[in-house]
């Protein structure tokens, strides 16, 4: 990743750290713990299918013991906006607290860029639900912010398909690979807590209607984007700067079209 913040990327001295992963066994988390432990860190995978559940506690208190760092990548099970703000606020108290308790050094969680920019979609409000917990906590933490995946025109395309044409504005965003993403939360997880928020973005802008008909284009979709100002993105009026980073950000390397090149054979050959 390359930074224009000066934020420190060098690991403690402390050496080894113990690492708990919450949401561990998800797509970001699965690459985030083979990640760290291949830095030589020792990490705990936690979700509810291993044992540790942070909406009821199950294993939380057992999963932080000796734990130095606790990085949360965990998702909403559902879009619905009661239920996202129910799970990240549950999920936020229980997991802080128990950390609290526990004495972690440094809370690392996975945001959205533009979260405070977007309170119109429901899901946003559950991030910045989320978000608060944590600022108001005693724990150290980083909050990253990070803008939309590759993967994630797919999702994009899929809340804003009526019939065959998926309606867009032509708002800018910066997209990023999630295995950039992976290795800038893996830094930062290891560096000193920031006591902010760190963005992280792909390196280059685009337009959300274009990002989106060259993915589907890419993947052989025949639906058709049509560029529609009045468009919504998951329920939130965007404009040209909701969904950019902020000037100082953390920036991925890898571009879209060559993403696109070594991702879209694969999806074609599974169709």
């Amino acid at each position: 990743m390359k930074s224009q913040s000066g934020i420190s990327q060098e690991k403690s001295s402390t050496g080894k750290l113990s690492i708990v992963v919450i949401g561990g066994t998800g797509r970001v988390g699965t690459r985030l713990v083979k990640t760290l432990r291949a830095k030589g860190h020792e990490v705990l995978a936690a979700s509810p299918s291993t044992g540790v559940d942070t909406i009821t506690k199950m294993g939380l208190k057992e999963a932080l013991i000796g734990a130095d760092v606790v990085v949360d990548v965990t998702q909403s099970p559902s879009f619905e906006p009661k239920a996202v703000l129910e799970f990240f606020q549950q999920s936020g108290h229980h997991l802080l607290a128990a950390e609290a308790r526990a004495g972690i050094a440094h809370h690392v969680a996975l945001s959205v860029v533009g979260t405070d920019r977007m309170l119109e979609s429901g899901y946003f409000r559950g991030k910045m639900a989320q978000e608060n917990l944590i600022t108001s906590s005693t724990v150290p933490y980083t909050i990253v912010r990070a803008t939309q995946f590759f993967e994630f025109a797919a999702a994009i395309a899929g809340s804003a398909t009526t019939g065959n044409e998926v309606h867009l504005p032509h708002t800018v965003l910066q997209p990023m690979s999630s295995d950039d993403l992976v290795a800038a939360l893996a830094e930062i997880a290891i560096a000193p807590p920031q006591n902010g928020i760190v963005d992280v973005a792909g390196p280059e802008e685009l337009h959300m209607d274009d990002f989106v008909r060259q993915f589907l284009t890419a993947s052989g979709d025949e639906r058709k984007v049509v560029t529609d100002a009045k468009a919504k993105y998951f329920g939130a009026v965007v404009d040209r700067h909701s969904l950019t980073p902020g000037k100082r950000a953390l920036y991925g390397s890898t571009r879209f079209t060559d993403w696109l090149e070594h991702a879209m054979p694969k999806a074609k050959a599974a169709r």
